[in-house]
């Protein structure tokens, strides 16, 4: 292991790591970029789609090239991760990504070669001929190919097993990036006591402090300055600072999203990986800082060419060293301070060559007191060296090239301010031609920009910013604070678009380093018609990356504006997506993966049918009894025994799951006349009426029985699964449709058990359980409601029925469910009643015809289809869907609608979801006349029963049709829907 990159061996204890499968050693504190320099390695990754050999490039969350796929130990493989954020641990295993059958040598680095053939868009020109089975041969041949040679690192097929936890959180100022700016804001923010959460994405707070080696501020190091004002916020129980946290996403009303990497860092497992916070702020302060810009040249991608503060980062914390000889090429004073920082390290700095004609500042002269050559005017030729850079060629001016030997290119083009937050909170950013960048305009939010993320470079002013925001953010009416910056002069320059080259320059000059893409490529698209920058942008796929176009928009801008002749405004300006940075997609997950994807639902009866042996089904989201077996019962026996009880005796059932909605006001009877196609004015309190709901376009949307409890008040059940939307729907009409009715809607759901009581004896069962009021047929017939109480509990109880029996259903405050059940339990077994699942609850409505919506239904029926035209208030003016109702296609001949099937082997039962045809043996290409909505064996008739859309349905009643099957077609005849007791004899007694 060699660290002869290493300046003084580090100052944190020795780790061991591997990268593809050599061991290295690093230092605590290091970032695995970081310890790969140390150790000289700089080849890390083949690029995107040329296989190209790269390097390191930078040193944050904008690296494009090091993306490596690291273990933490059994299952815990993450791939694309940048070597510049993964932080070392004792153990880490790395590898590099996108090569074969090694990183040193790659068979895909033909594609380098064949480079002229893949320009941009060559997806969309090549490979397509004529079509084949219907599909292309793009599809078929040339698509898998090229998506096995192109592409990042490949995902682990082993499931997650860390977990992931999600806060919330409330802030008075919410500081992104603890920069000078960020610090000096929330220390400003937080002197007059408001809650204040800093976050950065680095393993701890500071920025670029933590690799200032020559300011001083109020007379101090940079680095004692940032330790003091550290202490300082972490004795603030009012602040919270989160480092390792990178704000992704900004939202409306100052709900911002932040992740936090709790674990990615520790070699042993940790309870918890990482943590998605989602804050609502007051006030927010953006101190994002900037991304120095690299230059396009040929050869800018070559292993050892590295964004000029990268350098200095690596030297000035970590204590690495880039390279041993290196030429510094840039367009800014920035890098100035990066020669001058490399040269007192040691390393030989063999020339700095200045894009610029006439460099000047206090810079460029020390680096001229420090005897380092400037090369002015300068142009670049290309670079050399096969894995990595060995020598670059510069022209000064008009002069000829000249060759230098170096082991590392540092290159920058100035800085480009952060401003995605900025404009993810939808304010807008201004070009500023005379500083070429992109500036925060006005705020939308509560929220104000500070430091380089708004222009301003210099510490001193970077600081004076983040105190003037942080207090504005807070409210502070105290004098700024002052803070004395010395040894941080003034710094001008920048560059964007192509670096000037002379005649005898060669190779590729790339923009946008993680998808190869070459300022060729932006030229080409232009000149093939792409106007807009988002067409260049996908047609190019610049900017497309994960690294979400952070060093190559700006640059690609440019080059598109050159070449289209218009000023980079006129361009325009890409959209800044979430999450800017990538995040994981456990972190969006949390806890909600396997059991726990969707939350469980039960009712309050759920316990004592667990206990009473029964099996369980979801539906929705609710666990709901799906029969009860006994020994030796397999589920068809189980629900024929219980259909058959409840016929002769009497069920009970756990209805709890019904949407339960309260719609009460004024205007309930307006609103509900609305909503639902039956009339609703005239209704009495104490009755209850079928209710069918239609969307605008005139397809059912759900059903149930509402009940009316007053004037103002209504009782309204949906189905299961339906109650969510109901809910939304009426909300949505009341809020954009029907403003002025006085009505207000609260979901009751959750609020009521209910326990269905059904069969011949129940009026027996419930009689002795009740208080203040007579269920007596006469008092209390089919379809009303009364309140009173059941078992000392009060109550609403519904003679209403879904099993075609006398039927009641005692609504009863949740937390009273199980009590009140087990006590109709009780009383019911006096007449052997059974208790019922959903399977026999779905056998005996079909044997009645009763429909279920999304059953019965597929979005495209219509009243009418299902026979249910009864329910449509024929003297009302309007309700939701009416209209639609008339359209040509909703009364033409051919509609599918709802009739009975009846096989002629009463044992055949028929899949649900078969198709319906004239012919026993239908020609391919047949068009179905329908399908099977629901089929069981039915014990009340003693054979197989169905329910199914055809097409003219009613007019086929007597017809014989054919369901074909794998075994050959199964006869069927046309029968009405209602299989049992159709006049509704055992209903109204």
């Amino acid at each position: 292991m060699s660290a002869a990159f290493r300046v003084s061996g580090g100052a944190g204890r020795a780790l061991r790591f591997t990268f593809d499968g050599v061991a290295y050693e690093g230092r605590q504190g290091d970032t695995l970029a970081a310890a790969l320099l140390a150790n000289g390695v700089h080849l890390v990754n083949r690029s995107y789609k040329y296989h190209r050999p790269r390097g390191i490039l930078t040193a944050g969350a904008e690296e494009p090239n090091a993306l490596v796929a690291v273990t933490r130990g059994p299952g815990r493989m993450t791939p694309n991760l940048r070597a510049t954020q993964i932080e070392l641990f004792d153990g880490l295993e790395a590898k590099s990504q996108n090569n074969w059958p090694s990183l040193g040598f790659d068979a895909g680095a033909i594609n380098d070669i064949a480079g002229k053939f893949l320009s941009a868009g060559f997806y969309y020109k090549t490979f397509m001929g004529p079509k084949a089975t219907g599909t292309t041969l793009w599809t078929r041949l040339f698509e898998p190919i090229v998506r096995q040679a192109a592409g990042l690192g490949a995902r682990t097929s082993a499931p997650d097993p860390d977990r992931y936890a999600q806060f919330y959180e409330h802030c008075d100022v919410l500081v992104c990036g603890a920069g000078p700016a960020g610090i000096a804001a929330a220390l400003a923010a937080s002197a007059g006591g408001k809650s204040v959460i800093l976050c950065d994405e680095q393993t701890e707070i500071g920025g670029s402090l933590l690799h200032e080696a020559t300011a001083l501020i109020d007379g101090r190091p940079a680095r004692d300055w940032l330790a003091t004002a550290r202490a300082t916020l972490e004795g603030r129980a009012h602040v919270r600072i989160l480092p390792r946290t990178q704000a992704f996403g900004y939202y409306a009303q100052n709900f911002v999203a932040l992740s936090e990497r709790v674990a990615d860092h520790l070699a042993a497992a940790h309870p918890v990986r990482e943590r998605l916070w989602q804050v609502r702020a007051n006030e927010v302060v953006l101190a994002t800082g900037a991304i120095e810009r690299p230059l396009v040249f040929p050869g800018n991608d070559r292993p050892g060419v590295m964004l000029a503060e990268a350098a200095r980062l690596y030297l000035n914390r970590h204590g690495v060293r880039a390279g041993a000889r290196v030429v510094v090429v840039t367009a800014h004073d920035s890098a100035y301070r990066v020669a001058l920082d490399c040269q007192a390290a040691g390393v030989t700095v063999a020339a700095i060559a200045d894009l610029r004609s006439a460099p000047g500042g206090a810079l460029v002269e020390a680096a001229r007191a420090a005897g380092l050559r400037l090369i002015a005017g300068a142009r670049i030729a290309g670079t050399k060296g096969r894995l990595r850079i060995a020598r670059v060629g510069i022209a000064a001016g008009a002069g000829a090239t000249e060759w230098m030997d170096c082991d590392c290119l540092l290159m920058s083009g100035g800085w480009t301010p952060s401003v995605h937050l900025h404009s993810q909170s939808r304010g807008k950013v201004v070009w500023h031609e005379d500083r070429q960048m992109f500036l925060p305009g006005p705020s939308v939010q509560a929220e104000r920009s500070a430091g380089a993320c708004n222009g301003a470079f210099g510490l001193a002013e970077a600081l004076a910013q983040g105190d003037a925001a942080g207090a504005a953010a807070a409210g502070a009416k105290s004098p700024p604070a002052s803070y004395a910056v010395t040894g941080d002069p003034p710094q001008s320059g920048g560059w964007l678009g192509r670096v000037a080259t002379p005649d005898d320059a060669s190779g590729k000059a790339f923009v946008d380093f993680q998808n190869d893409v070459k300022a060729d490529d932006i030229e080409l698209a232009v000149q093939e018609g792409m106007r807009s920058i988002e067409h260049v942008k996908r047609y190019t796929t610049t900017g497309m990356a994960t690294d979400q176009g952070k060093l190559s928009n700006l640059n690609a801008l440019a080059i598109a504006a050159e070449k289209l002749g218009k000023s980079i405004p006129q361009v325009g300006l890409t959209t800044f997506r979430q999450p800017y940075t990538p995040v994981s997609f456990g972190a969006f997950a949390g806890s909600n993966r396997g059991d726990l994807f969707d939350p469980v639902r039960q009712t309050p009866i759920h316990g004592w049918a667990a206990e009473n042996g029964a099996l369980f089904e979801d539906v929705g989201l609710w666990k709901r009894a799906w029969y009860f077996p006994k020994a030796g019962e397999d589920m068809h026996a189980a629900v024929r025994r219980e259909c058959r009880q409840v016929r002769t005796s009497a069920g009970i059932f756990d209805a709890s799951t019904l949407g339960k909605i309260e719609v009460v006001g004024p205007d309930a009877a307006k609103f509900m006349e609305k909503l639902y196609t039956n009339p609703w004015a005239k209704l009495e309190p104490g009755r209850c009426r079928y209710g069918l709901m239609l969307n605008e376009a005139g397809f059912v949307m759900d059903d149930g029985v509402i009940a009316r409890l007053a004037d103002d008040r209504f009782h309204v059940t949906t189905t299961t699964g339906g109650a969510p939307r109901v809910l939304h729907h009426m909300e949505d009409y009341l809020q954009t449709e029907f403003p002025d009715l006085r009505v207000w809607l609260t979901s009751t759901t959750e609020q009521w058990a209910v326990i269905a009581v059904q069969g011949p004896k129940a009026r027996d069962i419930v009689a002795p359980l009740v208080a203040g009021f007579d269920i007596a047929h006469e008092a209390m017939p089919h379809m009303s409601i009364r309140e009173g109480t059941v078992c000392g509990v009060p109550a609403r109880v519904m003679r209403v029925s879904f099993t075609g029996e006398l039927g009641y259903e005692i609504n009863v405050p949740a937390d009273y469910g199980r009590a009140v059940w087990e006590a109709v339990w009780a009383e019911g077994r006096r007449y052997d009643a059974v208790a019922y699942g959903t399977e026999a609850m779905h056998v005996m409505r079909a044997e009645k015809g009763y429909i279920i919506v999304g059953q019965e239904t597929d979005g495209t029926v219509t009243p009418d289809d299902l026979g249910l035209n009864w329910a449509i208030g024929k003297a009302k003016k309007d309700f939701v869907g009416k209209r639609s109702l008339i359209r040509p296609d909703m009364v033409a001949e051919g509609r599918k609608q709802l009739v009975g099937l009846v096989t002629a082997n009463p044992a055949t039962v028929l899949e649900e979801g078969a198709q319906i045809t004239t012919s026993a043996t239908p020609a391919a290409g047949t068009t179905a006349l329908g399908h099977v909505t629901s089929s069981y064996d039915s014990p009340a008739l003693g054979r197989s029963i169905a329910l199914a859309l055809v097409a003219d349905g009613r007019k086929r009643k007597g017809e014989t049709l054919h369901v074909p099957m794998p075994g050959g077609a199964i006869a069927v005849t046309v029968v009405d829907p209602v299989f049992f007791d159709p006049r509704g004899d055992r209903l109204d007694v």
